[in-house]
């Protein structure tokens, strides 16, 4: 049977960029995202790779959801072998500004949904003496920005949470890895950089060097390929003593 992996914000970004590189690997994929044409962005990569493929638009803001979202994984494609943690949610104002709302929206859908994902997938990787979780941070993970108070304390916490699940899983052949990026040319990083020319009233040519790659030493966008290449990489069944680590793709950002 081929392995089987839930990759949650899969329909678009990061998250899709990572499906189509393990639907390519010959995994079964249960897509997960909030698009519209969700099922059809599955079921189009899952004849493309001949690739059983699901789709869920589970609200990942209530742990009933993501444990059911882990049990249709389970029932629809026959097993769960690797989780990927990728969904995520963004907003940016000072600490005395920021919205308590957004503040609790961004720490349930960029932390607490990997707990609950990963706590309802444990039992199958125990079961079968098997699993990989593979958490997307960031390199705000490692570093701060202004502005992104609840970002960067959930991708810290992410990274904390990474390190307990490695160390708990270590004698049952799970593994728990974080990749903490940089900026990478997303359809939502391309809305920013259009927002923030307005805003600035700047080329984007000066957003993406002055403002958006301003703290990498390498004044180029990460690419997509290159984070799908690492989850492959941590998602390898002959990978058993890579855990426990944060990754890190962010062009030099954090050896400053």
């Amino acid at each position: 049977m081929n392995k089987v992996a839930l990759i949650t914000g899969s329909t678009s970004g990061i998250g899709l960029g990572i499906a189509k590189a393990f639907a390519q690997k010959g995994y079964a994929i249960m897509f997960h995202g909030l698009e519209a044409n969700g099922a059809e962005i599955a079921a189009e990569i899952g004849q493309k790779h001949g690739v059983q493929t699901a789709f869920s638009n589970a609200n990942l803001l209530h742990a009933t959801a993501i444990a059911q979202l882990v049990e249709d994984t389970v029932s629809q494609l026959g097993g769960i072998h690797v989780l990927v943690n990728n969904a995520g949610i963004q907003y940016v104002a000072p600490v005395s500004d920021f919205p308590e709302d957004r503040y609790e929206k961004i720490i349930a859908i960029n932390m607490n949904a990997s707990f609950y994902a990963s706590k309802a997938a444990w039992p199958h990787f125990e079961e079968q003496h098997f699993g990989r979780i593979i958490n997307i941070s960031s390199v705000h993970g490692l570093r701060a920005s202004e502005y992104k108070v609840a970002y960067v304390a959930a991708k810290h916490g992410v990274i904390g949470m990474t390190k307990v699940l490695a160390i708990e899983g270590a004698n049952k052949n799970i593994t728990a890895n974080a990749i903490c990026p940089g900026y990478v040319k997303t359809p939502l990083v391309e809305g920013q950089i259009a927002d923030q020319a307005k805003a600035h009233q700047m080329s984007e040519e000066d957003v993406v060097q002055k403002v958006m790659l301003k703290k990498q030493a390498v004044k180029e966008f990460v690419p997509l390929q290159t984070l799908a290449d690492m989850a492959l990489l941590m998602a390898d069944e002959n990978n058993a003593t890579i855990t426990g680590t944060s990754f890190t793709a962010d062009g030099g950002w954090s050896a400053q």
